[in-house]
Order: C-alpha cells, then sequence, then structure tokens
C-alpha cells in the first residue's frame, strides 16, 4: 500500500472519549512520520484544537470543517464566511432566543456565554450581531429544539451549507469549506496523489474526506453513514483503531 499521507478527524477518531490520545496512536503517527509520511488532523473545530495534541506530530492542521488548512505554518486553503452574508440568520436565531457563535481565530463571538457552557472554551466575546463586522470561519448554533435547524434552512443561501453533528450543533459553513477540498490543497503543495491519501473519520463531516482519500477508514464507533461510506472499517477510537490500523498496513 503505497500511502505518503495520514489524516485523521479528532473527536471520535484519533481522541478517546476523554480527549485524550493513547500512548500507542501517537507512537505510530511518529513511527510514520520518521518514514517520510505526512500526518494532518482535519477537525471541525477551530484553531485552539492544537492544544489537544502534541502538534510537533503534525505536518499538516485542518480546521473548522476545512475552513483553513496549513502545512506547517503555511496557510495553503482558507474559505471564510463573509459576516454580511450571515449577518440576519445570526441576528434571527439571536431574536429566537437560539444560542449561536460565529468563530474566528479561536474566538467565538456569540450572543451566549460560551465558557460557563463549554468550560474549555475560553476565548469568547458576546455581542450584538447587528454590528459585529468580523467574517467567520463557521457559525454554529446548539440544537436545543428542531425549531433550531428549521430556522437556520431558511436563511441558508446557495454559498452555505449546514451541517449537522451527533454531539446537538448545527454547523454553517462555507459552500468549499470541506474537509476533503482542505486536504486536496494539501496534497497538492506536497505533489501527493489522492490515492496515496489514508483518511480516518466518524462523523457525517467526514464522508467527503474519507470519500476523496484512497483510503477512506470509518472508525469502528462512526455513525452508520459514515461506514457506509468507507473503504474500510477499524476498530474503535477507545480501543487505538487508528493505531492498529497504521501497524496492520503501514509499519
Amino acid at each position: 500500500m503505497n500511502i505518503r499521507m495520514i489524516i485523521a478527524d479528532l473527536d471520535g477518531t484519533l481522541l478517546r472519549e476523554d480527549k485524550t490520545v493513547s500512548e500507542r496512536t501517537l507512537a505510530a503517527i511518529e513511527r510514520c512520520k520518521v518514514k517520510g509520511i505526512k500526518t494532518v488532523f482535519a477537525t471541525g473545530r477551530g484553531s485552539t484544537a492544537s492544544a489537544l495534541v502534541p502538534s510537533y506530530l503534525f505536518d499538516g492542521f485542518i480546521y473548522c470543517n476545512g475552513a483553513k488548512a496549513y502545512a506547517g505554518d503555511v496557510q495553503v486553503y482558507c474559505r471564510l464566511i463573509p459576516i454580511n452574508n450571515v449577518r440576519d440568520l445570526l441576528v434571527a436565531c439571536d431574536e429566537a432566543g437560539f444560542r449561536v457563535a460565529a468563530e474566528n481565530n479561536g474566538i467565538h463571538y456569540s450572543n451566549f456565554n460560551v465558557a460557563k457552557t463549554f468550560p474549555q472554551l475560553r476565548q469568547f466575546e458576546e455581542v450584538d450581531f447587528h454590528k459585529h463586522n468580523i467574517d467567520t470561519e463557521k457559525i454554529y448554533a446548539i440544537i436545543d429544539s428542531p425549531e433550531v435547524v428549521k430556522l437556520i434552512r431558511r436563511y441558508l443561501s446557495n454559498d452555505l451549507y449546514l451541517q449537522e453533528s451527533r454531539d446537538g450543533f448545527a454547523f454553517v459553513m462555507h459552500k468549499d469549506a470541506l474537509k476533503s477540498a482542505a486536504t486536496a490543497s494539501l496534497a497538492e503543495y506536497w505533489d501527493i496523489d489522492r490515492n496515496e491519501i489514508a483518511a480516518f473519520g466518524d462523523d457525517l463531516n467526514d464522508i467527503n474526506l474519507l470519500e476523496y482519500s484512497g483510503v477512506g477508514i470509518a472508525m469502528g464507533n462512526a455513525l452508520s453513514d459514515v461506514k457506509a461510506a468507507a473503504d474500510q472499517i477499524c476498530d474503535t477510537n477507545e480501543n487505538d483503531g487508528i493505531a492498529v490500523w497504521l501497524e496492520e498496513n503501514l509499519l
């Protein structure tokens, strides 16, 4: 198997349920890196996600479902949402009493106390969306009821898409902010063919990544739709699924 790049989602994939990475998995990734295989993580989280893993083990980073991609310190992909394109959506969510935020560069601009709801997220600013003027990597709303998604759909333009996650979030993204597109930009930067990429994921926002890559591997704990889209299925994130696959196929 000629794999020159491995790419993994974080939550539910590389990370265990306690948001740590096992020593076995870290060791397997390091061995891949020593062999000259490019290592990348791709997450729906913003840039603060780098604090969850030893960043020195990774050559590339994809944030906010593909809104931004970096090869080391070099930004190779960026698809922001102009704030004026989503102001009506943000205001409508706010007026309906829904919790919503627009994230950029690790700061969550929101209509609620983000740190109180998610203690691990410290960088936030409560704002008036009528006046907010910073373009955004992604918008997310907490799905407290089905009405949240219904309202968002009414305000979606052709330049945006809605992605629901298994943990109760509705993400609004630029139509080109996809893990697959960001991965393609990294592959081009490093002169790697898509057939030389192995990708791991568990949630709906990973499907386009698994379908794009030469080998798409769903975690054993992945949603059924993700498993259906994958070429292979490995063990769960709790059972070192990524490490086992790397050891058996690349190491």
